[in-house]
């Protein structure tokens, strides 16, 4: 359950950390093609850092798989929205848009993972 918490946190962070960088980076009035691509380099940057320092204590694949889909389609995402002026007006709603799509990314990711791996069974051995 702990690591469960730790997934879906990690997928927190990495959204509202994207979040914010796409609008450190991102104007309103910026050309669309230009913005995506800045905020996906951001966001792969910061799913990169993010993912490698929580790696360790909740694993590699629980946070770098999220993270990677988080990072690049969310710094996309983020950035249109940004570069429409379309965005969040505060740092807080903005957070909370990020917190949300990362929590939400972190759920389908998780329940690709168990439709893989299917019904496991303990035979004992």
């Amino acid at each position: 359950m702990l690591f469960a918490i730790g997934d879906y946190l990690a997928g927190i962070l990495v959204g509202i950390l994207t979040t914010f960088a796409v609008r450190l980076c991102v104007a309103p009035g910026m050309d669309m093609v230009v913005a995506m691509v800045i905020g996906m380099t951001a966001g792969m940057v910061v799913h990169v850092v993010v993912g490698f320092l929580l790696a360790p204590f909740v694993g590699m694949f629980e946070t770098m798989m999220p993270g990677s889909v988080i990072g690049m389609y969310g710094g996309m995402f983020f950035a249109m929205r940004d570069s429409m002026g379309a965005g969040s007006t505060t740092a807080l709603s903005a957070a909370i848009v990020g917190g949300a799509f990362g929590a939400i990314v972190v759920f389908a990711v998780r329940t690709y993972d168990r439709i893989l791996h299917g019904t496991v069974l303990d035979t004992g051995e």
